[in-house]
């Protein structure tokens, strides 16, 4: 992996930085600072997968989201060059990217300390993720048929239905954000259940309980009917994870969530319950015999539409409303 990465320097012209690299999961990835001819710095990462693997949504998602969303007014850092090459049955990608001096908010997307940040960094995240949301895809990073098999088993309710499903960075945690405010790694970007990003991150904050609650502030989304399937989707990912062995210190905090969902849900059923045993007109007399017809107002779940009204393509194998 060395050894090509040292290759595809060279390809793109650059310098890496001696003594400083970052392995990947299962060493499937490798970046390191680097620096152009012309000296500005840049992030030189390569990835690898068997060649009949080398396509689809995390092969192509760093290309793809630059195509989308450019640098999305500096809050991504920019892609400038891609170099592709094949080797002994193994494919490589190189991605040379704008480099990011500033230190991630967490060196484990779990959140370890409170987050101290500004309100302006919090509208900024609140800002771009809307303007990701509103960008049209093809690309799918959650999918029906995932939600209506693991939310049942890990949260213990069914899936609850999407009333919009939007753009996502789709793994928005503290590891993957920094100060000023930047995003990284859009890998497995694409559509999801809007609220997506925004109940990730809460997922990831859930030890610290000031900034859980300040991402509730920032998404209002989040404890509302409009956001219950996203909820339940991210708590549902969790939780199988925690099943796996992994992230086990949010172990607790995420069965106290799926709790507080099931819970949602119930009161949303019976909310739902008393509204259907109610006539959709009611009638007064109106003098002289006549009947005046009054239209029942809808309950606020019937007239939910997403915020955005962002995308034009349903996930596939389902039939949810996506918005127009």
């Amino acid at each position: 992996m060395r050894a090509h990465h040292a290759h595809t320097a060279k390809a793109l012209d650059v310098q890496t930085e001696p003594g400083v690299e970052f392995w990947g999961w299962a060493g499937r990835t490798l970046g390191a600072p680097a620096r152009t001819a012309t000296g500005v710095p840049a992030w030189l990462r390569l990835v690898s997968a068997p060649e009949d693997k080398a396509a689809g949504k995390l092969w192509d998602g760093a290309l793809d989201a630059q195509h989308a969303f450019g640098d999305l007014d500096g809050h991504r850092p920019a892609l400038l060059a891609v170099h592709d090459a094949v080797d002994d049955g193994i494919a490589y990608r190189a991605e040379l990217s704008v480099r990011v001096d500033d230190p991630v908010l967490s060196y484990d997307p779990v959140l370890q300390h409170e987050a101290q940040l500004p309100d302006s960094w919090w509208n900024d995240l609140a800002g771009t993720l809307e303007k990701v949301a509103a960008v049209d895809t093809g690309r799918v990073a959650v999918r029906q048929q995932y939600m209506e098999r693991a939310i049942p088993e890990f949260v213990g309710i069914p899936a609850p239905a999407v009333s919009c499903w939007t753009t996502a960075h789709a793994d928005v945690h503290w590891a993957n954000i920094t100060e000023p405010l930047r995003l990284l790694d859009w890998e497995g970007w694409g559509m999801a259940p809007e609220g997506f990003d925004a109940a990730t991150l809460y997922a990831y904050s859930l030890l610290q309980p000031d900034t859980a609650a300040r991402v509730r502030v920032a998404f209002p989304v989040l404890g509302s009917p409009a956001g219950l399937a996203a909820e339940a989707t991210v708590c549902a990912q969790l939780l199988q994870t925690v099943n796996r062995g992994d992230n086990l210190a949010l172990a607790d905090p995420l069965r106290a969530w799926s709790e507080e969902l099931r819970r949602r849900r119930a009161a949303a059923r019976a909310a739902g319950a008393r509204h259907d045993r109610l006539p959709l007109t009611d009638t007064k007399p109106s003098g002289k015999g006549a009947v005046e017809v009054l239209i029942r107002p809808v309950a606020y779940a019937e007239l939910h539409e997403c915020s955005a009204r962002r995308t034009h393509h349903p996930v596939p194998a389902g039939e949810e409303r996506v918005c127009s």
